[in-house]
């Protein structure tokens, strides 16, 4: 654990030193202008996070533990096979640990901070959002520690793939060819990150890409849909606090009006967006809307329309 720390150190520093060289070429020859308050934003939740790190409040921990003292087996990283089984591991349960961020409103209510940033740069990348540890996102990979892995192993291999999501937090990297079918990249990622309808709820892998196409997740760039970055109802504020607990607040106050049990629940456990009624704004209903928007237009008089069999 000692070893993992000192490589936590050091990653901190190298990717705070690029983004803030990022920060300054965009800001010297950026085609559009830098807001310096989202990187301040980002360094500011960084730095909040670093400091909750001491509060011995976890939810996944204790879980860990139990499901260590119950392994099935106890598994040995002794060879190049079992490191990649591991990676393969992580991987397919990072793809399900994020996708129940985005569709399970109470993990989504820490994982937004993370999509927050309207503009996307690599300081985007450690604006994580400081109830991560009380959230629970860590229950995802108690699997592999019931299976046999250590949990010192499930956290180092979870930190090399947070690590490598890094760089892929840019617009200026272009598409990297057959790289694309394999491996999250940036235009994968800026995908991820985009608020556009036929965008959002897309690519969740980690560092591979394959389980969004194994299971449906996969979204393309499009040349013709630039990526509009930030919530779908973007976040404005320059207030750290704001910015870190608003859709807690959000979430706490829907659960207070809620006319019932079931209606409480599902605020919590459904995805953002959802309202008893089913009018609210989930991905499905805006993409319903855009689609019947889409319709009418081409229904319109004067719009082309194109006759059956042609």
């Amino acid at each position: 654990m000692e070893s993992l720390g000192k490589y936590s150190i050091y990653v901190t520093v190298f990717i705070v030193t690029v983004s803030m060289i990022e920060a300054l070429v965009l800001t010297r020859k950026g085609t559009e202008p830098f807001d310096s308050h989202e990187v301040a934003l980002s360094l500011f939740d960084m730095l909040g996070r670093k400091l909750l790190a001491v509060v011995p409040l976890s939810l996944a921990a204790p879980l860990f533990a139990l499901a260590w003292h119950h392994r099935l087996y106890t598994i040995s990283i002794n060879s190049a096979l079992m490191v990649l089984l591991l990676f393969l591991g992580q991987e397919f349960f990072y793809y399900w640990y994020h996708r129940a961020s985005h569709r399970i409103r109470f993990f989504w209510a820490t994982h937004a901070v993370h999509h927050s940033p309207n503009q996307l740069t690599l300081s985007s990348a450690y604006r994580l959002g400081w109830t991560s540890k009380l959230a629970g996102p860590g229950i995802f990979f108690v699997p592999l520690v019931w299976l046999g892995v250590r949990p010192e192993a499930v956290l180092a291999i979870l930190a090399l793939n947070l690590g490598y999501q890094f760089w892929l937090h840019n617009t200026w990297m272009p598409k990297l060819g057959w790289l694309e079918y394999v491996f999250n990249t940036p235009s994968a990622h800026r995908v991820h990150h985009a608020s556009n309808v036929e965008y959002l709820d897309a690519n969740y892998g980690g560092a591979l890409i394959v389980f969004d196409r194994l299971f449906g997740t996969y979204v393309a760039q499009r040349d013709d849909i630039p990526c509009r970055y930030g919530l779908v109802t973007p976040t404005r504020t320059h207030n750290p606090l704001v910015l870190e607990f608003e859709h807690w607040l959000s979430l706490g106050r829907d659960i207070l009006s809620a006319r019932n049990p079931w209606n409480a629940i599902g605020y919590v456990l459904r995805p953002p967006g959802w309202q008893p009624d089913g009018a609210g704004q989930t991905t499905e209903n805006l993409r319903r809307q855009a689609h019947a928007q889409e319709s009418s237009q081409a229904s319109a008089p004067g719009s082309a329309v194109q006759l059956p069999g042609v």
